[in-house]
């Protein structure tokens, strides 16, 4: 008995249903429509976004909840290039993501057809891998590749671009399906050796500093990290990215470090005897100075699944390739307990000394609003967050106590993120509570997806922190630019409350501080959709600690200075 013919598009779905996916994101259009067609009888559920970065950022936000691939699925030409922020999210935050690609037909490739870009050669250098699809009877085993890639190792997005004539044609859905990867290599068993050393220069340190990033979250090891600090009795402190692989409520954390991490955090990285990042590529947010002067007198270890980043930035003194997990496992019999009760003692000071604060007084206070809502949820919400003030506060007031719970995009500091990432979220968990907390200037590169939330009747709160300026860029130019503010004035930001009343969507309004808990919670008893809580905000407040760019923990600036300062280094 012959099998059944199918087309290239009902086999790419038939492949995607096998694969376990749940949703699609995504924007049709004509290079697409066989694909959305085969998708009309399928399972898996069309989330259809209002923009294609939306798309992406869903997907991501999904992804990032979950540890599945995320899905977007877009046509050729401006729908593919719209792709590209949020792909670019995805690579530098290590995040799973399929991107599926409409494109023109194979006989007009190179031949600047209507809605025709390059996709393969625009993304190259932003995913793990591209295919460009040239026969519709590789498309299954193309599908299982790229999910191999994209989760496999250090995760990262794969675009698949798909010409019309190859997902209308006729094939066959293969019973069996062999992949071969040449040169790509499944993450290996770390070293027993490589651990014993790791071991042996753990041994004697008497301020010892673990940093827990982003790839102790993607390899589930927040357990075992927890038992290894607790067994060296060592502090703990995390990258942005890295919140929640660590307790921020434990006795042990210091919180978040670098650029605008807390003090104490930064007070450790500038006097420990031995820093051990696990997870973490030693970016330029943590250690804002010159690399040669980040933790001078320290040793310095790491753990690391991308053997590329080891000895990249840092050169370091003891080093394991391979999954967080695995390592710390395996490495916590091997360890013993660290003399590090002074060291504790001082850190506690610290912690005493320099505790994050602000002034209630003079207007409503981000900070303030944020402190609170993190009270009232119990510290128990997925949060997203986009870029700017808003999200050095999110990460400092909003304590996160458990892994992937803070979806947030570092490498890329991407305005327009954390609402479509929320959706995500909430997608992948419905009955969980998500706080996307925005700014004013990046809420509106993506508000249009407030059509998605409210048709999808998805219960995320929006915190929209409203100072009516970009506030980050206003706060270096305040502080290194003589207060020569240029482009950063967003007067004219509309009634967010009106405008999401206009969507279907309740609106609460904050203006004042005796009215933060009376309207939080409200907001936070609100489930029958999303809703928007506008907090007006004090419009000129900055973010501290800061650690000025060029400059090392020990420039920390804690208090606010009474005049501006010197350019940082590398600025015209």
């Amino acid at each position: 008995m012959s099998k059944k013919s199918l087309t290239g598009a009902e086999v790419l779905i038939k492949c995607l249903e096998n694969k376990g996916v749940e949703y699609i994101f995504g924007y049709p259009g004509g290079a697409a429509i066989p694909i959305f067609d085969a998708l009309y009888d399928s399972k898996i559920k069309l989330i259809l976004t209002r923009h294609e970065q939306g798309a992406t950022h869903m997907a991501d936000g999904y992804a990032r909840t979950t540890g599945k691939p995320g899905v977007v699925l877009v046509t050729s030409g401006p729908g593919a290039t719209n792709t590209v922020t949020g792909i670019l999210t995805s690579r530098m935050d290590s995040v799973p993501m399929i991107v599926l690609t409409g494109q023109t037909t194979t006989p007009n490739l190179g031949k600047d057809a209507f809605q025709e870009a390059d996709v393969f050669g625009i993304t190259a250098p932003i995913v793990k891998h591209s295919y460009l699809v040239k026969d519709q009877n590789e498309i299954a085993t193309i599908v299982e590749e790229s999910f191999e890639i994209c989760n496999t190792g250090r995760p990262g997005p794969v675009v698949i671009d798909l010409p019309k004539d190859i997902t209308s044609a006729d094939t066959v859905m293969p019973e069996k399906i062999t992949i071969d990867l040449p040169g790509f290599k499944k993450t290996p068993k770390a070293n027993h050796s490589d651990i014993e050393h790791l071991a042996k220069t753990l041994k004697g340190a008497k301020k010892p500093l673990i940093v827990v990033g982003q790839g102790v979250v993607i390899s589930r090891a927040a357990t075992a990290i927890q038992k290894l600090a607790e067994k060296l009795n060592a502090p703990v402190t995390s990258t942005l990215l890295g919140k929640g692989g660590f307790p921020e409520t434990h006795d042990l954390s210091v919180g978040m470090l670098g650029m605008h991490g807390t003090a104490y955090a930064n007070r450790c990285v500038e006097h420990c005897d031995l820093i051990f990042s696990i997870g973490s590529r030693w970016d330029d947010r943590i250690r804002p100075g010159n690399a040669e002067e980040f933790c001078p007198n320290a040793k310095k270890c790491h753990i690391d699944i991308d053997p590329a980043e080891v000895n990249r930035i840092i050169k370091v003194d003891a080093s394991v390739v391979g999954d967080a997990k695995e390592i710390v496992e395996r490495l916590v019999p091997l360890v013993e307990p660290l003399e590090t009760k002074e060291w504790l003692e001082t850190v506690n000071k610290w912690k005493k000394k320099f505790p994050l604060s602000y002034k209630i007084q003079g207007g409503l206070k981000a900070q303030h609003v944020i402190e609170k809502i993190y009270e009232l949820s119990k510290g128990n919400a997925i949060v997203t967050a986009d870029v700017g003030q808003h999200q050095m506060w999110a990460a400092q007031f909003y304590r996160t106590a458990k892994p992937n719970r803070w979806l947030n995009s570092g490498g890329a500091g991407t305005m327009g993120f954390g609402f479509p990432a929320a959706i995500g979220a909430q997608l992948a968990e419905p009955k969980e509570c998500v706080i996307a907390i925005v700014g004013d200037g990046g809420f509106q590169m993506t508000l249009c997806e407030l059509s998605t939330a409210m048709l999808h009747k998805l219960p995320i709160k929006i915190l929209i922190i409203d100072n009516k300026y970009l506030g980050m860029v206003r706060q270096w130019q305040s502080l290194f630019y003589e207060e020569r503010l240029s482009g950063v004035d967003l007067e004219g930001n509309p009634d967010f409350v009106k405008l999401g009343e206009s969507y279907g969507i309740k609106g609460f309004r904050i203006k004042r501080a005796a009215d933060i808990e009376k309207v939080l919670s409200k907001a936070l008893a609100y489930n029958e959709g999303p809703c928007i809580i506008h907090a007006e905000v004090v419009k000129e407040d900055n973010v501290f600690p800061m650690i000025p760019a060029g400059k090392s923990a020990a420039d920390m600036i804690i208090n606010p200075p009474k005049k501006a300062l010197e350019k940082p280094e590398g600025s015209t």
